[in-house]
C-alpha cells in the first residue's frame, strides 16, 4: 500500500479496543506480541505502567512510523476486529459492563476499519492504473529512446576493469533512470571510491540512496555504515542500497530485522528497470510493501516479475 495513513478515529478506536478487551496487561502483552512483527518494539515498553498508557506509546509509536509499520497496525486491527468472545472479562468484578465495553469498542474499530479496506481495493486499481500507464510510455518514442541510450551506457560499463572510471559512469547511468522516473536526483550524488552517494524523493519520503560495484557481495559492515546514516536523519528518511553484485545473506538477515530503515536493490533489478521489463516506481513500491509486510528488505526480481 502507498502512504495512505490511517485514519486518526481509527486509530483512536484501536486504542479503546485494546485497552477494553485484556484486563490483565500479560494477556494483553501476549495478543501484541504475537501480532506485530516486530516484537522487539515491546522492550522499550514500561509494563508497570498503567494498561491505557502502554496502548498509547505502542499505538502512537507505530502511528508517527506508518512508512515502516502501517502493516503491523493493520494486522492489529485486523485481528481485534475478529475477536467476539469476551466471556474472559465476566469473571472480572462488574465483568458485564467490561464485556459490554469491550464490544462496543470492537464494533465500533470494525465499522471505521472499512474505510482502510476501501483504501487498499483502491490502491489496487492504481497499480494496475500505473502499470497500464508504464505501458503506454514504453511506447512512446522519446521514453524508449532515452532508455536505450542509457541501456548502452550500462552495457558498456560491464566489460570495464577500472572502478574509478566505472562509477563515473555508472553515476550518470542512475540519474539519468532517475531523471526519466520523476524521482528527482539531489545534486549531492557523488562517488567515494567504489561507492555512489545520494538522496531522491519517492511517494513523499526522503530517501538516501548509495550505490556500490564491488567484485564481492555486499556485507554487515557496509549495510552498518549506511543504517548509522539513516538513523541520524529524520524519522521518516529511508534508503535504498543498490549492490550491483548483490548482498551476502548474513547482512540480508540482520538488516530484516527490528526498525526495517532500507529496501536492497541489485544488478538483476537494475537491468530489468533498464530493459523497460518493469517500471521503477512499482519495483520500489513492490521491494517497500514487501519489507513492511514480511520485515526482509531484500525481494529478488523473479518474485516481484511473476504477478506483474
Amino acid at each position: 500500500m502507498s502512504k495512505k495513513i490511517i485514519a486518526p478515529a481509527a486509530i483512536n478506536a484501536l486504542k479503546e479496543a485494546l485497552t477494553s478487551i485484556y484486563w490483565y496487561k500479560r494477556d494483553l502483552r501476549s495478543f501484541i506480541m504475537n501480532t506485530i512483527s516486530d516484537s522487539s518494539l515491546l522492550a522499550r515498553i514500561n509494563w508497570e505502567d498503567y494498561k491505557c498508557n502502554i496502548v498509547t506509546k505502542i499505538i502512537d509509536f507505530l502511528s508517527n512510523h506508518q512508512e515502516t509499520y502501517q502493516n503491523d497496525l493493520v494486522k492489529l486491527i485486523d485481528e481485534v476486529i475478529k475477536i467476539d468472545d469476551f466471556s474472559h472479562l465476566r469473571r472480572i468484578e462488574d465483568g458485564k459492563e467490561k464485556e459490554e465495553r469491550a464490544k462496543n469498542a470492537v464494533i465500533a474499530l470494525k465499522k471505521l476499519s472499512m474505510q482502510h479496506y476501501d483504501l487498499m481495493e483502491e490502491e489496487k486499481k492504481k497499480e494496475q492504473i500505473r502499470k497500464k500507464a508504464y505501458e503506454k510510455k514504453l511506447k512512446n518514442k522519446g521514453v524508449n529512446e532515452r532508455l536505450e541510450v542509457i541501456k548502452k551506457e550500462y552495457f558498456n560499463l560491464i566489460s570495464s576493469a577500472d572502478p574509478q572510471k566505472r562509477g563515473f559512469k555508472l553515476e550518470n547511468v542512475l540519474k539519468e533512470l532517475f531523471l526519466l522516473f520523476d524521482l528527482d536526483p539531489k545534486a549531492s550524488f557523488r562517488i567515494i571510491g567504489e561507492q555512489i552517494d545520494g538522496a531522491f524523493t519517492f511517494d513523499n519520503t526522503d530517501y538516501l540512496f548509495e550505490a556500490k560495484w564491488q567484485q564481492e557481495p555486499v556485507g554487515i559492515k557496509d549495510l552498518d555504515g549506511f543504517s548509522g546514516k539513516l538513523t541520524r536523519k529524520l524519522d521518516n528518511t529511508l534508503g535504498l542500497f543498490l549492490s550491483i553484485n548483490s548482498f551476502s545473506e548474513n547482512a540480508v538477515k540482520a538488516h530484516s530485522s527490528g526498525r526495517r530503515l532500507m529496501i536492497l536493490m541489485d544488478g538483476s533489478d537494475l537491468m530489468a528497470v533498464i530493459e523497460g521489463r518493469i517500471d521503477l516506481i512499482e519495483l520500489l513500491l513492490r521491494k517497500r510493501r514487501h519489507a513492511s509486510q514480511t520485515g526482509v528488505i531484500y525481494l529478488k526480481i523473479h518474485k516481484i516479475l511473476v504477478d506483474y
